[in-house]
């Protein structure tokens, strides 16, 4: 399995708060994606001048923050295999988001933790 980044994402109803914070600890936005999934989802990709990165996905359906990794892969389907076969399930049944650029979904380990299992679409993969 292929990784291609590792790094925290943060799920908020309050994602222009957190956005805001992280602005202000020198993080810059890079990349934006509104209306995941059909629904009125965005998600924010900051870097700061370190190279270190943070994700800000406003999900308004969120009670909570949840903090989750978010881990991009070469090979979706060979991700999920390995993690889903050690015990990680996805709360969403089998749905996964897809678009034209990404395919992704949340999983959730036996202990309790999340990945944000995400492979971006390459144009050689079309």
């Amino acid at each position: 399995m292929e990784i291609t980044t590792f790094n925290p994402m943060i799920l908020s109803r309050n994602a222009d708060e957190i956005i805001k914070l992280f602005e202000e600890m020198g993080f810059e936005r890079r990349h934006q994606k509104n209306n995941i999934d059909g629904k009125d989802i965005s998600s924010v990709r900051m870097t700061d001048p370190n190279g270190f990165h943070v994700d800000v996905a406003r999900v308004e359906s969120m009670k909570q923050d949840m903090t989750t990794m978010r881990m991009n892969v070469r090979d979706f389907d060979e991700a999920y295999q390995f993690l889903t076969s050690r015990g990680f399930k996805n709360p969403s049944g089998d749905h996964t988001v897809e678009s034209s650029t990404s395919k992704s979904c949340l999983l959730i380990s036996p202990s309790g933790f999340s990945i944000q299992l995400t492979q971006h679409i390459r144009n050689e993969d079309k």
